[in-house]
């Protein structure tokens, strides 16, 4: 039985298959108009909202496929399922051409089949709309203006994907884990012109080597131990789109070599294949590491990180941008009233300035953990100071004693460390770069890069 009392329309000259439909359908819910031809039928649809359309296909003055057209033509958005005769079998399929859904043939063998193809088609258009709707909210989730930041850093990197959204550019997300670069990458797919074609995405650290390979190539049927089917890599999956390659600092050698061949030419051979398959992927990688440290040490290849890193976008860490943390927490407020069924109207001043002054090591990643966690434990609609853990409470003002950054960060500190030797072995030197590079132990391409990224002159 039909929960929603669905509108059809019977559209047929003969009037005994009208009786025969009207009865059938109006015992099992739908609420049934009839028309004797197109004619008649195209005037009602244009002042009647109906869910289905049942025409036959040969039928005077105005005929089914002719009813079809006309209602195409005048945009009129409505699924129609064409019924006729099986020897009418070319009709049918001018019919199924010109966007009719299904078709039912006569005579009737019996109810059920006309209950399963109106229940069929009512499920695919169902699913159509929540695809569509679906997709729309990913597209406005992820367009850059939606992204939660009102920082002068965060608006530099929407400037930037709104000018190379639409390139195939390959781009390079780089940022300490828990920043963002997933959201960022997303937010270049939605905005480009490939938002409507896929955008596949893996965790090159998260997969072991032995079965990476075959997930972002594919492999024949037979091509090892398990492979009991072919199956598509994630390059096919990807194919007209995007495929997001998250730390990609953890690519092993050899693969590192295969992805670099696939980015050059644009092809793919699935383990086990023997032929060349032409893809049109859009790359975006990421990760956390520091790619020019992973080269100089020979654990990243040098020609492959030219090669993704012809556009880098370098996400900062909370704590570098902490004019977004109100916006931040106003959002994941909003988003877990909503995923709770919370109440939670703002948080007071200690709360606020608890989270001002925290260094946030795990970044946004760790706000929205501690916000949900707050509001869980909340016993009134406002967040205070008690609603925090011990260890957070007890972070205002602490800074690690005898260390330049804001923690105990190995790779906050690090930075300082490296700019006060490199100052060092250059003061030495008398800024001969080679011989300081010596006295560093690091070539001088390595030398040059981070004398650029700490601004040492």
């Amino acid at each position: 039985m039909s929960t929603k009392k669905n509108r059809i329309l019977i559209v047929d000259d003969d009037s005994v298959i009208r009786e025969i439909l009207k009865g059938i359908l109006s015992s099992n819910g739908y609420v049934v108009d009839e028309a004797e031809n197109g004619l008649k039928a195209l005037s009602m649809v244009e002042s009647n909202i109906y869910d289905h359309v049942v025409t036959d296909v040969s039928m005077p003055e105005m005929d089914g496929l002719t009813f079809l057209k006309k209602l195409r033509e005048k945009g009129i958005d409505v699924s129609v399922t064409v019924v006729s005769a099986y020897a009418e079998m070319d009709n049918v399929v001018e019919a199924i051409k010109a966007g009719a859904s299904d078709f039912i043939a006569k005579p009737f063998q019996s109810e059920d089949q006309i209950l399963f193809t109106l229940k069929k088609i009512e499920e695919r258009d169902r699913l159509q709309r929540e695809n569509t709707l679906l997709r729309k909210e990913i597209e406005h989730q992820y367009t850059f203006s939606n992204i939660v930041a009102k920082s002068q850093k965060m608006k530099a990197i929407f400037d930037i994907i709104a000018k190379i959204a639409d390139y195939k550019t390959t781009v390079l997300i780089t940022g300490d884990s828990g920043t963002g670069k997933e959201l960022i990458a997303k937010a270049i797919h939605y905005n480009s012109n490939r938002r409507n074609m896929p955008l596949v995405s893996i965790n090159c650290g998260g997969i072991p080597e032995t079965l990476l390979e075959s997930e972002l190539f594919g492999h024949e049927k037979g091509a090892f131990t398990d492979a009991y089917r072919s199956k598509k890599g994630l390059f096919e999956e990807a194919d007209g789109g995007t495929l997001f390659l998250d730390e990609i600092g953890e690519l092993s050698m050899p693969l590192q070599v295969k992805l670099l061949r696939a980015l050059q030419e644009e092809e793919i051979r699935p383990l086990g294949g023997s032929k060349q398959i032409t893809v049109d992927v859009r790359i975006i990688a990421a990760t956390a590491k520091n790619l020019r440290d992973e080269v100089d040490n020979g654990r990243f290849r040098e020609d492959l990180f030219y090669r993704i890193n012809v556009l880098t976008i370098d996400v900062p860490p909370l704590r570098n941008r902490r004019e977004d943390i109100p916006l931040l927490i106003e959002h994941f407020i909003k988003k877990y009233n909503e995923r709770l069924s919370a109440q939670i109207e703002r948080v007071d001043a200690d709360f606020l300035q608890a989270l001002m002054e925290y260094s946030w090591p795990g970044n946004v990643r760790e706000l929205e953990n501690i916000i949900e966690r707050s509001m869980a434990l909340a016993n009134t609609n406002i967040l205070t100071r008690e609603n925090l853990s011990c260890e957070l409470q007890r972070e205002k003002g602490r800074k690690a004693p005898g260390f330049p950054g804001e923690s105990l960060s190995i790779k906050e500190n690090k930075k300082y460390f490296e700019a006060d030797l490199i100052k060092s072995a250059l003061a030495e030197t008398k800024n001969n770069r080679t011989r300081a590079a010596a006295l560093l132990e690091i070539s001088i391409p390595a030398l040059l890069y981070k004398m650029k990224d700490y601004g040492i002159q």
